[in-house]
């Protein structure tokens, strides 16, 4: 009898037990089953955004008499879509052309600001709208300036690049000294740069560089600057590298000086020249330069930049700026130049002269630490 049940249930258990999984073409029997995982095709209403916005901005997509129901129904499902795919992405440029940007955004515009603020940096329609003005505008091209401001300020995930690539090809060139920079490319960094430095994703240092290297050439980079009032006073330097003698040109007596030997013609742009007056740490702010010299030059600050902006650092640890913030005519008597805005974050201040001979009597930076 016992034997007979042990029976029965070994029958039962082995006749309802669960098939097996079916082999990977190619397994061996026996082996060890493969899990089989389908694709995650994502929310229904991501999967089908693409072929929604191709049909509704096709020839005459959009247009016809149940316009305004088919933007509604596709606005409704991009709203329901967190994580457009690339595809959907890529409809942004198509979006833009249906409506100029404007104050009152219509069904177009409100769904191209969707797309940006959810799609990612690497296919942001309003990131690249604003990589693609930058880039035209270094060829001499003529960008659309009001496309470019639209898409940054919505660019969503992708302004930390958009802010990059300002400060790559139009800040970092803007703040050296002897590069060219294109009118257009100005004109663009002008309109761009507020909304950079509001958004701290561009340093105002960096900005403020610029905006005193190019002078007349872009008044408005100066409108960034909205720090208040602070007291200065005249700086003495930490180190001088230069003659011998270079700590005369800081002395406080105007008797006495240094002559500069001429800067190495094999130094290349970014030379620190031949007298670079150091501070550590950096000056705050930089405000006003008074100069005695017999004969001309110039005063250039060495200012540090985020990466890939400006000229490397001769170590290779980090970029740097050099704007030109002084031409003395090295008359004899006190010359004072005064920057549009301050500078800021200064770790420098090099001085190059345009003659052999010229002889710096004294030289006072009025900042604060």
């Amino acid at each position: 009898m016992l034997v007979a049940l042990l029976a029965f249930a070994r029958l039962y258990y082995v006749s309802h037990q669960a098939p097996p999984p079916p082999r990977a073409p190619g397994q061996a029997p026996g082996a060890t089953p493969v899990k089989l995982t389908p694709p995650d095709l994502g929310p229904a209403a991501c999967r089908g955004l693409d072929a929604v916005l191709g049909d509704l901005l096709s020839s005459d997509g959009g247009t016809g008499e149940d316009a305004g129901t088919a933007w509604s129904d596709a606005s409704r499902q991009l709203g329901d879509c967190l994580t457009p795919p690339a595809a959907a992405c890529a409809r942004g440029p198509d979006l833009a052309s249906r409506e100029p940007p404007s104050e009152a955004d219509g069904p177009p515009r409100a769904m191209l600001a969707t797309l940006c603020e959810r799609c990612a940096p690497a296919n942001n329609p309003c990131g690249q709208a604003v990589t693609r003005a930058l880039r035209e505008a270094a060829r001499r091209g003529t960008p659309d300036l009001p496309e470019a401001r639209w898409g940054l300020e919505r660019a969503g995930p992708a302004l930390g690049t958009a802010c990059q690539e300002l400060a790559r090809l139009a800040v970092g060139p803007a703040a050296v000294t002897g590069e060219v920079v294109e009118p257009a490319l100005l004109t663009l960094l002008e309109e761009l740069a507020p909304t950079c430095v509001r958004t701290e994703q561009v340093p105002l240092s960096l900005v403020n560089a610029a905006a005193v290297q190019q002078g007349p050439r872009a008044p408005r980079l100066a409108a960034p600057y909205t720090a208040g009032a602070v007291e200065t006073q005249p700086i003495q330097p930490d180190q001088q590298t230069g003659p011998g003698d270079a700590f005369r040109a800081v002395d406080r007596n105007e008797l006495s000086g240094v002559k500069l030997p001429m800067a190495d013609a094999g130094s290349g742009p970014g030379s620190d020249g031949t007298l670079r007056l150091a501070y550590a740490p950096a000056l705050k702010v930089a405000v006003s330069f008074q100069v005695q010299a017999t004969g001309p030059g110039s005063l250039r600050a060495h200012i540090r930049a985020p990466d890939g902006v400006g000229h490397a650092e001769p170590d290779g640890k980090g970029f740097f700026v050099d704007p030109t913030v002084c031409r003395f005519q090295g008359t004899g008597r006190w010359e004072i130049c005064k920057p549009a805005v301050p500078l800021l974050d200064v770790d420098a201040v090099s001085v190059l002269p345009e003659r052999p001979g010229v002889e710096l009597k004294e030289l006072e930076i009025n900042g604060a630490r």
